[in-house]
């Protein structure tokens, strides 16, 4: 049913949603909270705890004044408490507050209370009159990701209706895997994801949604591996002098690790059998090297080699280095670029180069794998940060040549058992050791009281030249309370820093030709400090970062921190991360703290596999790049090991063909399969 049948969603409205992808009610009933917020009973100022969010009942006293500092106003005033307690408010650009709040009235603040020497402080709490604060307290309500024009409000309303209208009595699931897994049905899971009665609602509910995840990702895994196994080398290739010669003349060595996964690749692009492999490593590990190695032998074949990257920066940054490669070593090889910014004049000479073989190698994102796109004679199709596409995107780009060695890579580190159920259809190549040039990077966990001293210290390495990368959790204010989020925090910095440092924002609702603008000025080093949302996880190399700060470090995974942390130490100055810890409870630093005993990413997703659980739903974001719509694969790994063992009953007995219970996921599975599946994973 179109989203234009729900009551109160115009045209208007549907253009704002179809901003979010989504086009249906059920796309919309898909359209998961990405977090929840639960409304505590306001307590006294002497009861709430430092570093937390808490909701204070006070009177606003004195005056509400507004200075203005380079650009930025900042409203304060104080409120007291019953008990005789005075709290401290402060607002950022929100200088209408001193008309609309009124001296002498009562509101509930609810925000992060911080403490200033003896001071109580909120910095832009919320404000409520009590009587609207009574009928929200104690819920637990949605948050959705919105977009400029559309409030979460909206949304949930929204998708109350689409749930009312929607036939959800059939559940694909059959009841036997229920009923042995303790699960609820579909129409309850989707109906308490969205609106749940409390906090054992949700995790029921949660817990259904991720282990269909996980079931439907490993079951297609399956079926491409049954496909894949065993199929026969219809590229096959010898080793070729020229990749000797360019390891001969690089400036430094390969690592003992690097030369075993080339031995590995070198022996696949030879064998009898088609190459279906992932390298796993590390940021900074060396996988790149050995992708150009892979391609530079291709092509000495005859062959045509493809690498996609997930962003136009990346693709260009690989193009240029390899083609600085091919000019300096003198490589027999003809690398072009394509991406979707490449102009159509340029992009007909170059499909024109494709089809008739003059270039061997080529670079690019999805646009390789675009139906005018036509290879003269595919041999090896290798995906960087490979879980940033879907099963069919990877799919599509290995059957533009018909049966192609694929090559996939991955910063992720996955623990092994994992990564096993993971890549079930493909062979694991392990990068676990870094070039013994990179100087390690230097870390340290602090609380919001360090913020200042922060500041100072990136000031001082912009002055020498560096640049800095400021990670805050949320894009706008207002997504959730309590956290830093990149509109608001770019203002609050430039009105902290000399006007002299140049900061810009980055967050992923920004359109792709604004970010990639954003990234190549800052990878150019016209930017000084960027400040952005997780978007940056992968996409920009920049060896000229040196600092990063991570605010609110306590709303991510220890693997997704490790994977952020892999954007400075690139080059041969030595690099900080600063994880910016906003509540700091003992046992929160103490997990942070892991960060700062080691820079192995292998280490410290064992660590992540550890410390997570089930229950951890609140308050920490999907670890690692690793993501599915809901599911996390640390946190849930109890979930996807039941998923596993459920995809090989499955699988063994043929119950998907042979029995009529499992007809409903047979069809949900051929369903996916048809269209653009949003499986990141791989």
């Amino acid at each position: 049913m179109e989203i234009t049948a729900l009551k109160g969603v115009g045209e208007k409205t549907a253009a704002l949603f179809r901003k979010l992808h989504i086009e249906s009610t059920d796309d919309l009933i898909g359209y998961y909270p990405r977090d929840y917020e639960t409304f505590q009973e306001p307590v006294p100022l002497a009861e709430a705890i430092v570093g937390e969010t808490a909701a204070v009942i006070a009177m606003v006293r004195g005056n509400i004044a507004t200075r203005h500092i380079r650009g930025l106003s900042i409203t304060t005033f104080e409120a007291v408490t019953e008990a005789g307690g005075t709290l401290h408010l402060t607002y950022f650009n929100m200088p209408y507050l001193k008309n609309s709040v009124k001296k002498e009235s009562i509101y509930v603040f609810r925000g992060v209370l911080q403490q200033k020497g003896s001071r109580y402080v909120m910095e832009q709490p919320r404000m409520y009159r009590p009587e609207e604060y009574e009928k929200i307290a104690g819920r637990l309500l949605p948050v959705y990701s919105t977009t400029k024009g559309l409030t979460g409000n909206t949304i949930a309303k929204a998708v109350r209706q689409a749930l009312e209208a929607a036939d959800l009595s059939c559940d694909y699931l059959p009841e036997e895997i229920r009923g042995e897994e303790g699960l609820c049905t579909y129409e309850e899971a989707l109906r308490r994801i969205h609106f749940p009665e409390d906090r054992d609602s949700l995790v029921k509910a949660r817990e259904r949604l991720v282990f269909d995840e996980f079931l439907l990702f490993l079951l297609t895994v399956r079926r491409m591996r049954s496909e894949n196994l065993a199929m026969p080398n219809r590229c096959p290739m010898i080793e070729v002098a020229d990749t000797g010669r360019l390891i001969e003349a690089l400036p430094y060595r390969l690592t003992n690790a690097q030369q075993k996964v080339w031995a590995e690749i070198r022996a696949d692009l030879g064998s009898a059998h088609t190459m279906n492999r992932l390298i796993q490593g590390d940021v900074g590990s060396g996988k790149t090297i050995l992708a150009f190695l892979a391609l530079i032998m291709c092509a000495a074949n005859g062959y045509q080699g493809a690498m996609m990257a997930p962003t136009e920066v990346l693709a260009a940054q690989h193009y240029e280095t390899l083609l600085q490669m091919t000019r300096q070593y003198r490589l027999p090889i003809t690398p072009v670029l394509l991406t979707g910014s490449t102009p159509a004049r340029d992009r007909k000479e170059i499909y024109a180069r494709i089809a008739d073989g003059e270039a061997n190698v080529i670079l690019g994102t999805h646009a390789l794998i675009q139906d005018r796109v036509v290879y003269h004679r595919l041999g090896l199709v290798i995906t960087d940060e490979q879980h940033r596409f879907g099963v069919r995107q990877r799919e599509s780009l290995a059957q533009k040549g018909g049966d192609v060695h694929v090559l996939v890579m991955s910063a992720t580190p996955i623990p092994r058992t994992l990564a096993i159920i993971l890549y079930g259809d493909l062979h694991i190549s392990v990068l676990d050791e870094l070039p013994t040039d990179r100087l390690p990077i230097k870390n340290c966990v602090v609380d919001t009281s360090y913020r200042d001293t922060a500041y100072r210290f990136m000031e001082k390495e912009v002055a020498a030249g560096r640049q800095v990368y400021i990670i805050c959790p949320m894009v706008d204010e207002g997504d959730m309370e309590g956290l830093e989020n990149v509109a608001a925090y770019t203002e609050k910095l430039r009105g902290s820093l000399s006007p002299s440092v140049q900061i810009a924002s980055l967050h992923g609702r920004m359109k792709p030709a604004e970010k990639n603008r954003i990234m190549e000025a800052f990878a150019a080093g016209q930017i000084d400090i960027l400040v952005s949302t997780t978007v940056i996880e992968v996409g920009i190399n920049v060896p000229n970062a040196t600092v990063m700060m991570v605010e609110n470090a306590e709303r991510f995974g220890l693997a997704q921190l490790h994977q952020l942390r892999g954007r400075v130490g690139r080059g041969r100055e030595q690099s900080y991360c600063i994880f910016m810890c906003g509540a700091a409870k003992p046992e929160t630093m103490a997990r942070l703290k892991i960060l700062n005993e080691s820079n192995d990413g292998f280490y410290i997703a064992s660590q992540d596999l550890k410390l997570r659980g089930p229950g951890d739903l609140f308050g920490i974001r999907q670890s690692g790049d690793l993501r599915f719509v809901l599911g996390d694969i640390f946190q849930d790994a109890g979930l996807l090991q039941r998923a596993s063992r459920w995809a090989e009953r499955i699988a063994a007995s043929d119950a998907l063909t042979e029995d009529a219970a499992y007809a409903p996921l047979q069809q949900r599975l051929n369903g996916m399969l048809t269209k653009e599946v949003d499986f990141r994973t791989i």
